[in-house]
């Protein structure tokens, strides 16, 4: 008996949905839907479903859509939010970050990746892919916020075989140390990592059987310059055909590319994460996500860290990624909204080898979804609604949040998250990293 009332416990039914499921054997919009989720996913999606003992969500009106996918993110760095003004990157870096990072501590690492995950969630994105440091403390964060995420130590040696041994050895260990979290292998960059460690480091990840390999590459032409120099090549990609074969790769920018570069990601298999306003910000250009299709190459959006990639609001880098490809092939046909929203759910999916479970809202997939209800001015009158979403939604149209079956989020708060207390450590926190008084 009492295993029957868990069972019916885990039983929701969203009533009377407007579905944008984006699963290809869907409409884009299916009107007055039901979902049923049943322990943690998605059981059945008809009309009138009838489930004795479910705990049943009125949807009538409102519109449902998967739980958004951040391609590209390092979580902790909510504390260098707009920290880059009058910096290019390869400077920011050097100047105003790395020395920083280097006095943060474990409670420094959660405090502002709670603070991350909350914005996320805020923002509709139930999976986060990650790259930093001190990933066990991440870990941590995540299980307090619900969230999904994939993550990794950040891989390089750039100063010193030492400390890039280091990082290796960590990453090993906490693989084993958590062997029920997602992790990719993540190597910072081709500029920041020497041949005899990237090999390393790639023997290792065979070792722990890990082939999704996450790296920053061509994100400005300095970059560019770089990785031509130190190691000798025509082309930045020629060092992903060489060594990078037998690995499925998440390519973080891919701003700065010629001809051959994109011949060379087509033999690949490549995913490539857009971050237009990180770019933007840092004065790097911007990604051609058209001509990434057009070599069919896969795209997702990141939105980098804050301190360059300003917030985690997904939806406003999609809607800025579709605007600058229409702007700069000056063809305003070039991606629509429902192309726009796939960059941040099957696509993103994809990238990360979660397709089976995550990216769409179909039968046996986990039930990562996200409610809106249309409140702010600016999305009436609804002529489309799925442009509505990429261009003019906020998260204040965010009803609720469900990762994996369970609602996280609802009426802009976190279920389980103290906001208040949240914001006030991370202002102490700030001061004391930063040096400087938090003006209000």
């Amino acid at each position: 008996m009492h295993h029957q009332k868990k069972l019916r416990s885990s039983l929701i039914l969203l009533q009377n949905c407007n579905l944008i499921s984006m699963d290809p054997q869907l409409a884009k919009i299916e009107y007055g839907i039901d979902v049923l989720i049943k322990n943690q996913k998605i059981a059945k999606i008809a009309h009138k479903i009838a489930s004795k003992g479910a705990k049943i969500i009125d949807c009538t009106n409102r519109y449902i859509v998967p739980g958004y996918i951040n391609g590209h993110t390092h979580i902790p760095m909510s504390l260098f939010r707009n920290t880059n003004e009058g910096y290019n990157l390869q400077d920011w870096l050097a100047k105003a970050i790395w020395p920083i990072e280097n006095k943060m501590n474990d409670e420094d690492i959660y405090t502002f990746s709670l603070l991350s995950f909350y914005e996320s969630l805020l923002n509709g994105v139930t999976t986060v892919h990650d790259m930093y440091f001190r990933t066990d403390v991440i870990i941590k964060a995540r299980q307090a916020a619900q969230i999904n995420l994939m993550t990794t130590v950040t891989l390089m040696d750039a100063d010193g075989k030492i400390a890039g041994e280091k990082r290796l050895a960590n990453f090993a260990t906490i693989v084993r140390r958590y062997p029920q979290e997602l992790f990719s292998v993540g190597l910072h960059g081709l500029y920041t990592c020497s041949l005899p460690y990237i090999k390393k480091c790639l023997a290792k990840a065979k070792q722990l059987n890990y082939q999704l390999i996450h790296l920053h590459f061509c994100e400005n032409d300095q970059e560019v310059r770089d990785i031509k120099r130190r190691f000798l090549v025509k082309n930045p990609s020629d060092v992903l055909v060489k060594y990078f074969k037998s690995f499925q790769l998440v390519l973080a920018h891919c701003v700065c590319l010629n001809t051959t570069d994109y011949l060379n990601l087509q033999k690949l298999n490549v995913s490539v994460v857009h971050n237009p306003i990180s770019n933007a910000q840092l004065g790097c250009g911007f990604a051609d996500i058209v001509k990434l299709i057009q070599h069919k190459i896969n795209v997702c959006i990141g939105t980098d860290g804050q301190g360059s990639g300003v917030n985690l609001n997904v939806i406003e880098a999609v809607k800025y990624a579709v605007l600058i490809a229409k702007s700069l092939h000056k063809n305003p046909c070039v991606l629509d909204a429902y192309d726009a929203l796939k960059l941040i759910t099957i696509n993103a999916a994809q990238a990360l080898g979660l397709s089976a479970c995550k990216g769409s809202i179909s039968v046996g997939k986990d039930a990562d979804l996200v409610i809106y209800q249309f409140q702010n001015l600016q999305m009436y009158p609804i002529n489309d609604p799925i442009a509505d979403i990429v261009y003019n939604s906020t998260s204040a149209d965010i009803q609720s949040v469900f990762v994996n079956g369970k609602m996280v989020i609802n009426q802009q708060k976190h279920l389980t998250i103290n906001r208040d207390k949240l914001l006030k450590k991370c202002e102490k926190l700030q001061t004391i990293l930063l040096h400087k008084s938090h003006s209000k």
